[in-house]
């Protein structure tokens, strides 16, 4: 099992940047693909972004493509989404996921963090 955490979140203004941070910690971090995931008041969870174990390996969903960037630091057992140039329509929760396969699929992704809020003001 691995445990996930996410910090970061807030209230900002539209053109405005913020990082999110996702900790994990029980199994091995490096064994996991690791996911950020969002989810709007009154819609379906959405794919944002996805890294590979290494790192060397990233997707995004078209529209965050340009704007935020994904990372993660093995060494820290932690994936990070950086997120510039925040619109209004970007305000949701998001959460960080990992899971065995590289994917966009919430399906695919095998444990979950309970989310951070983000609120983008115009």
């Amino acid at each position: 099992q691995v445990q996930l955490e996410e910090s970061g979140g807030g209230l900002v203004q539209a053109g405005d940047s913020l990082r999110l941070s996702c900790t994990t910690s029980g199994r091995p971090f490096q064994m996991y693909v690791m996911g950020w995931f969002r989810q709007a008041l009154g819609k379906e969870r959405e794919f944002v972004a996805v890294i590979s174990q290494s790192g060397r390996v990233t997707d995004y969903a078209a529209s965050v493509k340009g704007r935020f960037a994904i990372s993660r630091d093995n060494a820290k057992d932690t994936v990070y989404l950086q997120m510039n140039s925040l619109k209004p329509e970007d305000t949701a929760v998001y959460y960080c996921a990992a899971g065995p396969l590289f994917s966009s699929r919430p399906s695919e992704f095998t444990h979950w963090g309970q989310g951070t809020q983000v609120t983008v003001s115009s």
